[in-house]
């Protein structure tokens, strides 16, 4: 039998500043193919040539990516300014409506980065344009200058809610991670849980509540070296057994019609 199919959504890219691609990081790919344990399908996240009901049945699952556009803030009804940066409205109008299709059918998904800002703006929420011009909080931006291993360090603790979702799958109150965002959650939208904080009180993961499916999501880069790490291994193997369940319930489905 086949392995289950994880969409990895996609981001806009200039090959040479000339040539139109879609691309996604072979890290994603990587991480959903070995530790996940599901086929990885990069979508090309523009409604021209996919539809959201289409996605739904393709795919048994997803990964909303880190990307360096950022969901525009007309979605959360605010004004764009200088600060909000580059945007890709495309990416926009597949996966705001892809969450939420996904909370009511229960299909798993996994943010990260923008994903996780995607999530909370799907359902209501709203996004400070940049996190360190705020009081008290720290930079979580990408460092500018280094070597891959050095950006994706580990830089911040998380701290969970003791006995929370995230507590149960990482077997851990507080973990390390990399921080490489601009952005983060203002108001939490209708049923987003933060269960997960960064020292400055920045919000770092999520999920929805009383949603059926798996709707973690984190606002760091799991997927950095995902199969050795031990906290992003969990969280991709978690994602991974949501997506077989999922996949296995539809062949049921299929089989008693």
């Amino acid at each position: 039998m086949a392995r289950p199919v994880v969409g990895i959504i996609g981001n806009h890219h200039l090959i040479n500043d000339q040539y139109p691609a879609h691309a996604g990081g072979a890290m994603n790919s990587e991480a959903v193919s070995r530790v996940a344990g599901c086929i990885p399908l990069l979508i090309p996240a523009d409604p021209r040539f996919v539809s959201v009901a289409e996605l739904l049945e393709v795919c048994d699952g997803f990964l909303l990516t880190g990307g360096r556009p950022n969901v525009h803030p007309n979605e959360y009804g605010e004004e764009e300014t200088p600060a909000h940066g580059a945007f890709d409205r495309c990416r926009d109008a597949i996966t705001l409506p892809l969450v939420r299709a996904c909370v009511e059918r229960g299909q798993p998904f996994f943010g990260i980065c923008r994903g996780f800002q995607e999530v909370n703006v799907a359902m209501g929420g709203t996004l400070y344009p940049e996190i360190r011009d705020l009081p008290g909080r720290m930079n979580h931006r990408m460092p500018p200058d280094g070597t891959l291993e050095e950006k994706f360090a580990l830089r911040h603790s998380v701290a969970f809610e003791k006995g929370g979702v995230f507590h149960r799958v990482l077997g851990a109150e507080e973990v390390m991670t990399n921080t490489l965002h601009g952005q983060g959650i203002k108001t939490p939208g209708a049923r987003i849980v933060v269960d997960g904080v960064a020292p400055d009180g920045t919000p770092e993961a999520i999920y929805v509540k009383d949603a059926q499916g798996f709707t973690l999501s984190v606002q760091w880069h799991p997927e950095w070296d995902a199969a050795n790490d031990p906290v992003s291994r969990p969280l991709f193997a978690a994602f991974g057994e949501a997506v077989k369940a999922w996949a296995d319930r539809g062949q049921s489905l299929k089989k008693s019609a």
